[in-house]
């Protein structure tokens, strides 16, 4: 397959290259893709799909790593947006969109009786953690998941002082005898349990909650007095309006939700119990310029009332099950050693690894030929469904991992 015409998108990385260290940041960098095969520059979208400064058109299953859950460029969002503008969007004061947006989260999310809004899910997690450690006095963390890039729990650890995260420990997940322990060896001290209620680690297979395992993080978090943190940035307004805990029927003392929230605006929430949240009126402390502003509040409620109206998480979950039954029928008869894995609004393929690390080349292999025929999905990074994914776009899809896989 032919390579893609990257002129002025390898132009532009030079230049930024000069003007930002790095050219761009973190996960966009180019070393997280296929280097000389991916854009760098997107231009704009439409629905299900990205532009590239070089004309390239994508099925965009990455949807911006999740925030865009209907799809890019949705009218009646970015209408409602618009016309806040036109009367002013940050005061030093509060918007009456703050009490409608937190009454809304507390009617559809089990756990939430208060909320906190604030704006990348970083913010929202360290102020979960936070909470959690003023609510008991008690210092250690327990982790299970990508929690953000802040100090208590960033992966590379340049630059972090070590005391930031020394009492923070990780356990796996899917895994109640790990946490148990790790339970016993800090028994009271521990504040809180923070877990993605959807495992979902870097480069792995996506995992669903084994029976009773959720229930099981519950009930020890209820044991040893230990504030329990569902970080639902990536499954909340996706795996259902009220998140995992919904879904799966197990309800945190504290949650936080981010991405698919406003459907790509900047937003995040912390909700939860009020006995626990109350502890941020006095004791602990959390604030923000730009916390208050009131379009991405305007946004989110807009886009939850499209979920609602239109059952679009309905339709997600069945054209999901469906691209995921054929994704591993396809690996299956492929041939290849990969895993699809996921539950149907996040399917995932990873590359069986193998002590001579083949893997590595097999999985360049088929994301350099995803990407050559026009779909954008990520090697390190689990994919997402889009309300504006159309039947053909997923048959494409579908069609292109097939060609990707043979080439491999």
């Amino acid at each position: 397959m032919q390579k893609l015409n990257l002129t002025k998108s390898l132009e532009m990385f030079d230049e930024a290259q000069r003007l930002s260290p790095g050219g761009v940041m973190g996960i966009r960098r180019p070393y997280n893709f296929v280097p000389g095969e991916y854009p760098i520059f997107i231009t704009h979208g439409k629905g299900g799909h990205i532009f590239d400064v070089d004309g390239n058109e994508y099925i965009d299953m990455l949807c911006s790593y999740g925030p865009i859950i209907l799809g890019h460029v949705e009218p009646e969002i970015d209408d409602a947006v618009v016309a806040q503008l036109k009367s002013g969007f940050c005061f030093s004061l509060v918007q009456p969109w703050q009490n409608m947006l937190l009454k809304k989260l507390t009617e559809i999310i089990p756990c939430a009786e208060m909320g906190i809004i604030v704006k990348t899910g970083s913010d929202a997690t360290t102020c979960a953690v936070r909470i959690a450690r003023g609510f008991t006095d008690q210092p250690v963390i327990l982790r299970c998941g990508y929690h953000g890039w802040h100090d208590w729990c960033v992966e590379a650890r340049g630059g972090v002082l070590r005391k930031a995260y020394e009492d923070v420990h990780e356990f796996h997940y899917n895994d109640l005898g790990g946490l148990e322990k790790l339970l016993n060896e800090h028994k009271g001290n521990v504040a809180g349990i923070i877990i993605t209620p959807v495992g979902h680690p870097l480069n792995a297979r996506v995992q669903a909650p084994a029976p009773g395992f959720l229930e099981g993080v519950r009930e020890l978090a209820t044991r040893h007095g230990a504030v329990l943190i569902f970080d639902e940035i990536r499954t909340g307004f996706r795996v259902a309006l009220g998140g995992a805990q919904a879904r799966y029927g197990v309800t945190p003392d504290l949650a936080v939700f981010g991405k698919a929230m406003a459907n790509g605006y900047p937003i995040a929430a912390v909700v939860g119990r009020g006995e626990v949240m109350k502890i941020a009126e006095k004791k602990v402390f959390i604030s923000s310029t730009f916390f208050p502003n009131s379009l991405e509040m305007v946004a989110a409620l807009k886009c939850i009332g499209i979920l609602e109206r239109d059952r679009v998480l309905d339709s997600i979950w069945e054209r999901g099950q469906k691209f995921l039954d054929r994704l591993h029928a396809i690996v299956a008869a492929s041939g290849v050693p990969c895993t699809a894995s996921g539950i149907p609004p996040m399917p995932f393929l990873t590359f069986d690894h193998d002590d001579a690390g083949r893997y590595k080349e097999r999985r360049t292999r088929f994301y350099t030929g995803a990407i050559r025929r026009g779909l954008f999905i990520q090697p390190f990074h689990h994919w997402y469904i889009c309300h504006r994914h159309t039947d053909a776009d997923l048959d494409r899809a579908l069609d292109v991992i097939k060609e990707a896989l043979a080439e491999v």
